[in-house]
């Protein structure tokens, strides 16, 4: 069987993710699937973007859309638009998307208004709070696709609960009748393979440092919660922090007159394999991400994040994860009282991603 799929990738952690899949598929032409990589330039910085496809042996995007950045209704739906004209134009036999940003909805809307099947890797995450962006785009991403690979368990449980099921190996998987599997986490399998190839060194300053990142919305564009979180940091002068900030963040933080202490050092973007170096290294790690949450416990790095829910619940049933939200105090008890589980059980698949989601994708 041969197969055209048109992957849309547009954010940093997506490059990530493609990166496995996209590499898979080119080293195994045999296998029959061949791709079409789109970059909708949703991340247009270099230093978020462009890096990530050098240093990772990742394919150039066969066509990027260099729509950078705007406000949610406006970039999804240029993104809409432009992509909707490359799937009439290429006419692929699926799209494939990566988890839940603005990039992720304006290509499953695209192909699932002409009747071509979405395929979603990491399907099923939920964090059960409307409000926030991702979550509205990854509810409707699953409700629009056909194959959907889901990293735990626990995501196929949240599909099932939204009367999301497997059709089964008899049926033809289409729009109604989905093909739901547990492939196992790709950025599980992103972190095996690239710290093998890893020769980043920081700075032996930095060892042993809390890594800190901040970047998401329902933080950042909120000025309270913003401000408990710098408060509670700069009340943690014990501690020493790394910041890789992200560009929006910085614009945000001089904006609004908010700094951090001199034990805190704010640094530029990093690329992926110094970001790997870093969560090796630290101590544990602070942070409002979803991918980081996974990447600390890759590394066995105790993680704390400010935030009220996470898509990871398994990492807090299992001691990895702290939840705290902004609230000052419980951030200052969550970093003052880190504990390292000794239990690291097998949450996230067994590191084959890759080829569990092509062989199914061929039968």
């Amino acid at each position: 069987m041969k197969m055209n799929i048109l992957t849309v990738i547009g954010a940093r952690p997506q490059f990530v993710k493609a990166a496995v899949l996209s590499r898979y598929l080119r080293d195994n032409p045999n296998r029959g699937i061949k791709e079409i990589l789109v970059h909708t330039g949703q991340h247009y910085d270099a230093n978020m973007s462009d890096v990530f496809f050098k240093e990772m042996d990742i394919p150039q995007p066969d066509v990027n859309l260099h729509l950078g950045s705007g406000s949610h209704g406006k970039m999804t739906g240029a993104m809409l638009s432009g992509i909707e004209d490359l799937l009439i134009e290429k006419k692929p036999d699926a799209l494939l998307v990566y988890g839940d940003t603005n990039s992720t909805l304006a290509g499953t809307l695209a192909a699932s208004k002409l009747l071509i099947p979405v395929i979603h890797v990491e399907a099923g995450l939920r964090s059960f709070m409307m409000s926030m962006p991702e979550e509205q785009n990854r509810r409707v991403t699953d409700h629009l696709s056909t194959f959907l690979f889901c990293p735990t368990d626990t995501a196929v449980k949240n599909l099932r609960a939204e009367g999301i099921v497997d059709c089964g190996k008899d049926v033809r998987p289409s729009a109604d009748q989905k093909c739901v599997c547990m492939a196992g986490d790709i950025m599980y399998e992103a972190s095996l393979y690239y710290r093998a190839h890893n020769t980043v060194i920081i700075p032996d300053s930095d060892r042993g440092c809390i890594l800190l990142t901040i970047h998401r919305q329902e933080n950042t564009d909120d000025i309270q919660r913003l401000s408990s979180i710098v408060n509670a940091i700069n009340e943690l002068t014990e501690e020493r922090f790394v910041f890789p900030v992200h560009p929006r963040t910085r614009k945000i933080l001089f904006k609004n007159g908010l700094s951090f202490g001199s034990h805190v050092k704010l640094i530029d973007p990093i690329g992926y394999f110094e970001m790997l170096t870093y969560e090796q290294n630290c101590k544990c790690i602070l942070t409002d991400s979803g991918g980081v949450q996974k990447e600390a416990f890759f590394f066995e790095k105790p993680c704390i994040t400010m935030r009220d829910t996470t898509e990871w619940v398994e990492l807090v049933e299992n001691g990895w994860n702290t939840l705290t939200g902004a609230d000052p105090k419980k951030i200052i008890h969550a970093v003052r009282n880190i504990c390292k589980p000794v239990n690291v059980p097998l949450l996230y698949g067994a590191g084959d991603c890759a080829e569990l989601i092509v062989n199914r994708l061929l039968k």
